[in-house]
């Protein structure tokens, strides 16, 4: 089943209580996107779902994702640009080309680009935090569908946006699944919800 507006609020609300849940002591911590500290895979997360639901409304955003760093409350910057995101969803962008970074994508691969990028991330601050690891296996089986469709091998491997898949049991749990397929090996490293 292709994911849809509803997956995408159900998660990006999972990924806000998340962000609400690191405590100050934890910002430095390591997360298993080696990439990023806590506070960096923070700052990732707003800033890139600042960008995915100004393009999904339609509307021109010159902030760059990568540079963004958020204020006092990242959890209320998350939620307010999810909000707008679902919204921009709701109202049709599922349905006609978005327009990211250099180029328009369908919406429906946007809008599982956001799955793959908040399910993931996400199981990584939860991680990272010791907190329970909150998606649904529906919602995170909308993030593999799109991932499977979308990540070739040219984006894999040292330097690249998505590590080697991992190889795990097809009768894992689903999200399990995602972070294997992105890189990530997820076994031993959560605490379930």
């Amino acid at each position: 089943m292709p994911a849809d507006a509803d997956d995408l609020a159900s998660v990006v609300e999972k990924t806000t209580v998340l962000i609400a849940g690191v405590e100050a002591g934890q910002r430095g911590l390591p997360t298993p996107c080696p990439e990023f500290d806590v506070a960096a895979l923070v700052d990732h997360l707003v800033g890139w779902l600042r960008m995915f639901a100004a393009r999904a409304a339609g509307d021109e955003h010159t902030e760059d994702p990568t540079a963004y760093r958020c204020g006092a409350d990242p959890a209320a910057e998350f939620a307010e640009a999810g909000r707008r995101a679902v919204a921009a969803f709701r109202d049709g962008a599922a349905e006609r080309p978005v327009r990211l970074v250099s180029s328009e994508l369908p919406g429906t691969m946007v809008l599982g680009m956001m799955l793959i990028e908040y399910v993931g991330h996400g199981w990584d601050l939860a991680v990272a935090t010791g907190q329970p690891v909150p998606f649904t296996d529906a919602e995170a089986q909308a993030g593999l569908d799109a991932a499977r469709g979308m990540l070739t091998p040219e984006y894999r491997g040292p330097d690249k946006m998505f590590g080697h898949e991992i190889e795990i049991g097809a009768d894992a749990p689903a999200v399990d699944r995602l972070v294997a397929f992105i890189g990530r090996d997820p076994r031993g490293q959560h605490v379930t919800a």
